[in-house]
C-alpha cells in the first residue's frame, strides 16, 4: 500500500530545508503549498510574535465524504546543529554524517502525514474530515502549540478532538497515550556577606544552606510516575567573601497534579526548616511547564488505533511515557491525542538516524486508520 520511494523523498526533501526553533519559515511554505495543491482548506496561526518565531502554526482540514473526523499532528522544527544535512543512506537507515541531526524528530512525522493525505487524494478513497496540526518551536518548549490563539482559531477551523500526534521516538509500534505534567521550580537563598579570611563567622554561606536543602530533598526517580531533577546551582562570588546569594533551578514531572504539588509543599517546607536552623531566608518559586496528558474517552481511541496496528500485523503496545510534547498542550484544550512512533532513533544528536521500515510502518497504520470502515 505504501509506495517507499515516494514517502523517503517527501521525508528528504523536508529534511533538505533548514528549519530550527523560531526560523522555520522555509519548511512552512513547503507544507503549506503541499497540502493547498491537495486541497486543503488552510488557516495559519500567526502567534510566533509572541516568542520571536517567523512561522505560524498551520491548521488544514481535508474534507471528506464519510462520517467522522480526525486530526494528525507533527512539528516542523528540528534540533542543532542542522544546517547543511547530509543524507546517507545504508539499506534501511537514512542517517547524516555525524555533523548535524537528521531531523528525523519530527520531519519523519510530517512526512508521513503529507504521505497519507496525498495517497487517500490521488486513489480517490472516501474518508472522514482529517484536520492537521503543524507546529513550530516545539523543540524549544512547544512554543508553537503553547502560543496557539485557540478563540481565534476556533473562528476559522474546528479541528476533531481525537488526535494522532507522529512524535514519538522508537518503534512504530508504540502509542502513547499518557505523559507526565512538568513544573519548573528555582530556590534562592539569602545568607549574610562576610570576610572569608578574617571574620567567616559572622557570614551565613548560602552555598552551605542551599546545599543542606538539596540534600534533604527526594530528586530523580521519586516513585514509578514521579521524577525531579536540579540542574542548575549558581553563586558567583570570589573565594575571600562569604556568598550571600545562592540559585538552584530544577524540574518536576508526575502523572499527578496533587503529587507535584505535594513534592513542591515538601521542598518548600525543607527550605524553611533549613533557613530557620542558619538564620537565613529564601524565596521558593514554581511555575507550571506543560500540562498532564491523559486519555479523555479510558482509551477507546488508543485500542482502535490498536486494532489498525493489528490489521497490518503488528503487535503493538499502549504506553505511558515521561516526556512533554505538544500534545500536553492539545490535551489542555480538551483535545484526545495518542503519539505514535515514526522509526526516529537517537534523537537529539549528531548520531540521529530512522528505521525507514518504521516510517513505513507508520504510514501503513495511518492509512488503515483513515480507510476504516
Amino acid at each position: 500500500m505504501v509506495d517507499l520511494e515516494k514517502l523517503k523523498n517527501i521525508f528528504k526533501e523536508l529534511v533538505n530545508i533548514y528549519s530550527p526553533s523560531k526560523n522555520e519559515k522555509e519548511a512552512c511554505d513547503y507544507v503549506v503549498n503541499y497540502l493547498k495543491n491537495l486541497g486543503c482548506e488552510i488557516y495559519l496561526d500567526e502567534s510566533q510574535h509572541k516568542y520571536g518565531g517567523n512561522c505560524p502554526t498551520i491548521f488544514s482540514v481535508l474534507r471528506g465524504n464519510k462520517n467522522g473526523a480526525v486530526t494528525l499532528s507533527a512539528h516542523i522544527d528540528v534540533v542543532e546543529p542542522n544546517k547543511s544535512v547530509k543524507i546517507i543512506e545504508e539499506g534501511n537507515i537514512i542517517k547524516t554524517d555525524g555533523s548535524t541531526t537528521l531531523g528525523g524528530d519530527d520531519k519523519a512525522g510530517v512526512a508521513v502525514i503529507l504521505y497519507a493525505l496525498e495517497y487517500l487524494v490521488k486513489n480517490k478513497i472516501e474518508h472522514e474530515d482529517i484536520y492537521c496540526m503543524i507546529t513550530p518551536g516545539e523543540e524549544a518548549g512547544m512554543l508553537g502549540a503553547r502560543n496557539i490563539d485557540w478563540e481565534e482559531v476556533y473562528k476559522h477551523i474546528n479541528p476533531a478532538k481525537n488526535t494522532i500526534v507522529l512524535d514519538n521516538a522508537g518503534k512504530s509500534k508504540y502509542i502513547a497515550y499518557q505523559a507526565p505534567a512538568c513544573n519548573n521550580f528555582e530556590i534562592t537563598v539569602h545568607g549574610k556577606k562576610a570576610h572569608a579570611g578574617i571574620e567567616p563567622e559572622k557570614g551565613i554561606s548560602s552555598i552551605q544552606v542551599i546545599s543542606e536543602i538539596i540534600s534533604k530533598m527526594d530528586i530523580l526517580r521519586i516513585d514509578e510516575l514521579t521524577t525531579a531533577n536540579i540542574s542548575y546551582i549558581n553563586s558567583d562570588f570570589p573565594t575571600n567573601v562569604v556568598p550571600d546569594k545562592t540559585i538552584c533551578k530544577g524540574e518536576l514531572r508526575s502523572h499527578s497534579y496533587e503529587k507535584i504539588q505535594s513534592v513542591l509543599n515538601s521542598y518548600e517546607s525543607i527550605c524553611k526548616e533549613v533557613c530557620e536552623k542558619f538564620d537565613a531566608s529564601y524565596d521558593f518559586d514554581y511555575i507550571q511547564a506543560y500540562p498532564l496528558l491523559r486519555s479523555t474517552d479510558d482509551l477507546q481511541f488508543a485500542k482502535l488505533f490498536q486494532d489498525c496496528y493489528k490489521k497490518i500485523g503488528v503487535d503493538s503496545e499502549l504506553q505511558v511515557i515521561g516526556g512533554g510534547s505538544d500534545a500536553n498542550f492539545y490535551a489542555e484544550q480538551g483535545f484526545n491525542a495518542i503519539i505514535i512512533g515514526v522509526g526516529m532513533q537517537k534523537v537529539h544528536t549528531t548520531d540521529e538516524y530512522l528505521e525507514v521500515d518504521e516510517m513505513k510502518i507508520a504510514a501503513e497504520v495511518l492509512l488503515e486508520y483513515l480507510m476504516r470502515d
